[in-house]
């Protein structure tokens, strides 16, 4: 589930920054053409924020988010799976303040309206947070899962 869930994140990050892409080139070539669309700068700039924080799930999920692994790299064993569960802990906590955080915003600014294109509403930009706090908690709590399962391995391991 957890594959899936991050192939069709990813497929929307790389489809909103498609159209990131799009409503640039349209705004370059109008503007060389001498010809004012005012709309490609709302899209460009919501677009790109959905595909920034599609990315970050992502990220989250490969465990390639910044992170400083100066002691994780020095630890072995018990030790380091016990690191690397207490700052899976710390993200999980994140993702759940960005789920929490995010639908408040979302629900708050959801009948704003864009200023170039009055009928498209600002919740639909901002549903992007707490999506995705969503499947970065989906991710971490996998991580966490998969993180105690080595902890009883190497105490099993190690008690033998």
């Amino acid at each position: 589930m957890i594959k899936t869930l991050e192939k069709a994140q990813m497929m929307l990050g790389v489809v909103m920054l498609s159209i990131f892409f799009i409503a640039i080139m349209i705004q370059i070539v109008s503007r060389h053409m001498g010809i004012s669309i005012i709309w490609t700068e709302e899209v460009a700039n919501y677009s790109f924020i959905w595909s920034v924080f599609m990315g970050a799930a992502v990220m989250v999920n490969q465990r390639e988010h910044f992170s400083f692994d100066f002691l994780a790299l020095k630890l072995k064993g018990v030790k380091k799976i016990g690191l690397i569960l207490l700052l899976d802990t710390i993200v999980l906590l994140f993702a759940i303040g960005l789920l929490y955080y995010g639908i408040q915003a979302a629900s708050t600014f959801w009948d704003y309206n864009w200023v170039a294109l009055p009928e498209m509403k600002m919740g639909y930009v901002w549903v992007a947070l707490p999506i995705t706090g969503l499947t970065m908690a989906i991710y971490t709590l996998g991580h966490i899962f998969n993180g105690f399962k080595d902890f009883k391995q190497v105490k099993r391991g190690a008690s033998s």
